[in-house]
């Protein structure tokens, strides 16, 4: 669209709109035809007023007739100016677009192969569909230009003819055309551009044909892929990158043929470009996955060229490469432990940097290494940047955790209490916590510390709870215990933070059971207080801890204060099949996001699981986590390649199923029929009543599913999309059926057993979701199920599209069957 009129009023160092363009367009008009020497020069000055002009967001549309009549010269910067306003007038008003196609043609035939080239550029990216048969023979002729440069614009300008009108592009043969030109040109970037136009072209008519299909798994085809490694180094760098993504995704029939591309791609390593370095890496991470002792050696041989190109360059490019660099030290930290000198700040780093080294600093910290990274740390706690020092303070309590030279990093953290630094010091008591947790022998060095800190000079939520924590946990080693808790309860109503007031009660509790006397009068203080307490979750607790007090005293003690456990391991923030598929999508933005490509994309790139909005009440974030299941005619094929975006037990269980034939062991899951009176389920259990049992409704025996339907997730995307939702309906959840759903896999397996694939899937307790599909046998019907699971509330909310709504009622038996049938 043509940039809409500045409402802004012009200043000095603008034009000054309608007058300025009508002066425009008489000088122009002037100038058209003009051979006197001299005028190109004229016309340059003027063509850089009216790009100026429509740079800024004044409509120079009315000179469009005379800019047209100018450009008849064979200066290539006016030649380039004209198309540069040509294309952003004509786009958006098919009239003005018409008038341009004479004269585009006629450069299209110019002899100068630059202007040839620019003109064929500028015709095919006019995008309009009434325009669409002029496009034709200039490609045809620019496919068969003796210019390269032609042929390279040519190639691309038929993957855009493609988007304007794919019928047009089919019947003109041009696919079979760059195809052939692909595997003949000795030019290596029209090769490129021929390859990246197929790729698209083929992917997007993949989903509606067979023949597209083949021709994609053509290109992965040993005979291409050697064709193009042998031309490797004649590409450009963005040429070398799309053929090394083609090559990542390459099976070899065995391992000598492995090394041999490996060998043929060594150099590539060295390759000033970081992208072409990150491409090669992926390819030779992916070529090795099935070989152990290579993949490790593989990591060895990129760490260098990694740790080169992260000290050369910007600090962007530094930061992108870094991010990769930190995806493969949280999969192998051992392998980059005598780096770690690699990974120190420097003052000149941004932020960003040094947290991500920070990250990295930590992973690969062991025996050999701890003492010095951890002297390294503790430099950055005086940080300027208080969000470094923090991030260093946590780091230095990371290590402690891992079981690495515990002494010497308790004596660290217990100094950095000294400090007298606010953020510090909160820093530092939350980590103190964590550590008394793991390491409770460690508990009278650091109450002697702790004891000395005043709660009045803690302001941050996180440190003070993790103060009231320890003075309840280690009540009968310090002796002011009972007298700050209770002076914290006189104070309840000035404590804003709901987290505070929840540690506190359970703080006094504890304290009660070990020092009753002293703690009496704050015990019933907390009590009242936070009865009267407007957030729930206080309130709660506190009517729990007097019901429980009054029923009796030695079972609170066993409740609130039982014998102390270390905790061994906490827990990871990001799931192992997370990491596995950041993993898998190496080399793309996915990594430097830390979060697989579909959390980040916006809803016309992403898969199924985005197409439907949340039900009501169903937070946003469930969609955070959906995990995209490979296409059903993808796993019948037994192929390690498609088990990628697995987790490694999801993979063993799935190639384990997959050879005996059958879906492994299922876990249990059972749902109730709508309006089956299920609400009251978890009540009931509480009062040791147990389940009622629920008769699975039987499925009609008009609708057969088919046994192994197939759908890929772009036409599953384009289905949901067309279709209206034909049946939508709550369903309740049986206790035992909640129980089972300790992750989506134990749903999916079952469901697959009831010829009812999942393409979609995720969530986190305790709200899960499912994007399901199924086919009528013998028939192109597909039925399209969105599922959204709530383990509080016990309940499913369930959506269906179908190709025939008149059989949606039928399926949403079979599907409420299934459901049923899980778990019973």
């Amino acid at each position: 669209m043509p940039p809409p009129p500045s409402s802004k009023s012009p200043s000095p160092s603008q034009p000054s709109g309608k007058s300025e363009v009508t002066d425009l367009k008489l000088q122009l008009r002037n100038l058209a035809g003009s051979r006197a020497p001299g005028s190109d020069e004229s016309k340059r000055d003027l063509f850089k007023r009216v790009i100026s002009c429509m740079t800024v967001g004044i409509d120079v549309s009315p000179c469009f007739s005379e800019m047209v009549m100018c450009s008849a010269t064979s200066d290539v910067v006016l030649k380039k100016m004209c198309y540069l306003y040509v294309g952003n007038y004509a786009r958006g008003n098919p009239d003005l677009a018409l008038l341009t196609i004479n004269f585009l043609q006629k450069d299209c035939h110019d002899l100068d192969p630059t202007i040839r080239g620019l003109a064929l550029r500028s015709l095919c990216s006019l995008r309009v569909q009434n325009l669409v048969e002029y496009l034709v023979a200039p490609l045809v002729s620019g496919l068969k230009d003796p210019s390269a440069y032609v042929r390279t614009v040519a190639a691309v300008g038929v993957l855009k003819l493609y988007h304007i009108s794919a019928n047009t592009c089919h019947d003109s043969d041009f696919p079979a055309v760059l195809k052939a030109l692909m595997l003949s040109d000795p030019d290596a970037q029209v090769v490129a551009n021929c390859l990246y136009s197929l790729q698209e072209i083929w992917t997007l008519e993949a989903a509606n044909s067979e023949e597209a299909a083949r021709e994609i798994e053509a290109l992965y085809s040993k005979s291409l892929i050697y064709y193009l490694l042998n031309k490797i180094r004649d590409f450009s760098e963005w040429a070398q990158c799309i053929v090394l993504d083609l090559v990542s995704k390459y099976i070899p029939a065995d391992n000598s043929e492995i090394f041999d591309m490996m060998n043929l791609l060594e150099d590539r390593l060295q390759h000033a470009n970081g992208a072409v370095v990150l491409a090669t890496i992926k390819v030779f991470l992916h070529l090795t996955m099935s070989m152990t002792d290579v993949h490790q050696q593989v990591y060895e041989r990129i760490k260098a060229p990694l740790l080169t190109l992260v000290g050369a360059g910007s600090s962007e490019q530094s930061y992108a490469v870094l991010c990769h660099l930190h995806l493969l030290v949280m999969r192998a930290p051992m392998l980059f432990s005598s780096d770690y000198k690699h990974f120190y700040c420097q003052f000149s780093d941004p932020s960003y940097v040094k947290k991500l080294k920070l990250e990295m600093l930590t992973a690969i910290a062991n025996e050999s290494n701890t003492y010095e990274i951890v002297t390294e740390l503790c430099e950055y706690a005086g940080n300027v940047d208080v969000n470094i020092a923090r991030e260093s303070i946590r780091a230095v309590g990371k290590i402690a955790l891992q079981q690495y030279d515990v002494n010497a990093i308790v004596d660290r953290l217990l100094q950095f209490l000294e400090m007298e630094k606010d953020y510090i010091t909160a820093e530092t008591l939350v980590l103190v916590k964590d550590l008394l947790r793991k390491y409770p022998q460690w508990s009278q060095d650091c109450i002697a510390v702790v004891g000395n800190i005043s709660s009045k000079s803690i302001q941050e939520p996180k440190a003070k709870a993790a103060l009231i924590w320890m003075l309840g946990e280690y009540s009968q080693d310090m002796l002011d215990a009972p007298y700050v808790l209770e002076s914290l309860v006189e104070n309840w109503d000035d404590e804003p933070a709901p987290e505070v007031r929840l540690h506190l009660l359970t703080a006094v509790m504890k304290c009660f059971f070990k020092r009753a006397p002293e703690t009496q009068k704050a015990l019933g203080a907390a009590l009242a207080a936070g009865l009267a307490d407007t957030h729930q979750d206080v309130h709660d607790r506190a009517l729990f801890y007097y019901r429980l007090l009054q029923y009796n005293v030695s079972t609170a003690e066993k409740v609130v204060n039982p014998p102390k456990q270390a905790v061994s391991v906490f827990a990871d923030t990001q799931s192992g099949e997370t990491k596995d598929r950041i993993f898998d999508e190496f080399n793309t933005m996915s990594v430097v996001y830390q979060k697989p490509s579909y959390m980040f994309t916006d809803r016309d790139h992403r898969g199924p699981f985005e197409l439907s909005e949340a039900p009501a009440g169903v937070p946003a974030d469930i969609i955070a986590d959906v995990v995209v299941i490979p296409p059903a005619a993808e796993r019948y094929q037994e192929n390690d390649k498609d088990l990628l975006l697995l987790s490694t037990e999801d993979k063993e269980d799935n190639n384990n199923g997959s050879r005996n034939g059958s879906s492994g062991n299922i876990s249990s899951y059972s749902a109730p029929p709508a309006g089956g009176g299920s609400a009251s389920f978890a009540i009931d259990d509480l009062l040791g009543l147990g389940a009622p049992a629920v008769p699975a409704p039987s499925p009609p025996p008009g609708l057969r599913l088919s046994s192994k339907p197939v759908l890929d997730p772009g036409t599953f995307q384009k289905k949901w999309g067309q279709l209206s939702v034909s049946t939508s309906q709550e369903s309740s959840l049986t206790i035992q059926g909640i129980a089972s759903l300790q992750s989506p896999q134990s749903l999916i397996k079952h469901m697959q057993a009831n010829s009812i694939q999942c393409i979609a899937s995720g969530g986190q307790p305790p709200n899960y979701k499912f994007f399901f599909f199924a086919q009528k046998e013998g028939s192109n019907n597909f039925f399209l199920v969105e599922s959204v699971v709530n383990t509080a509330s016990a309940k499913a909310q369930i959506k269906i599209k179908a190709d025939d709504a008149g059989l949606s009622g039928e399926f949403a038996t079979i599907f409420e069957s299934a459901l049923a049938s899980f778990g019973l």
